[in-house]
């Protein structure tokens, strides 16, 4: 009799939300993110340091009153995918390397330090999408 592996089905799932361009609707972002990788069972971090950055940069660099910014979360497989949309199409984010002196400008350099890739994608103007991928697997049962 020929057997043949019984391939598993991928697993999907996918979280999404509409936040205010505010350092309250970043923190917001970063705290519903750390939530829903929890009930996913999928480690923390560095996932809740990429939607930070992230977010932090749409409320910092992509607000524009009246306009809210979206967090997307998925996972396809064993790959996460962070996603920022916001209305700033015109304003592509680059990383580069800040005055040794500056307190900020470093996010971008984090985004690709712990991300293993990222990008952006050009949506319907004026939007666009910021995204980091990260594989991920579920942490260790501890006994």
């Amino acid at each position: 009799m020929n057997q043949k592996s019984a391939e598993l089905p991928t697993s999907v799932r996918n979280f999404s939300v509409q936040l205010s361009p505010t350092p309250r609707g970043a923190r917001l972002a970063r705290l519903l993110a750390t939530e829903q990788l929890r009930s996913w069972g999928l480690p923390l971090d560095p996932a809740r340091l990429l939607v930070a950055e992230l977010a932090n940069n749409a409320a910092d660099h992509g607000r524009v009153p009246g306009r809210d910014f979206r967090l997307t979360l998925y996972v396809v497989g064993d790959i996460l995918r962070i996603e920022v949309t916001d209305t700033r199409g015109q304003e592509v984010p680059r990383p580069q390397a800040p005055a040794p002196d500056a307190e900020s400008g470093r996010g971008l350099l984090l985004v690709e330090a712990l991300a293993s890739r990222w990008g952006v994608t050009e949506g319907r103007f004026p939007r666009k999408t910021v995204w980091a991928e990260l594989r991920c697997t579920p942490p260790e049962p501890t006994f």
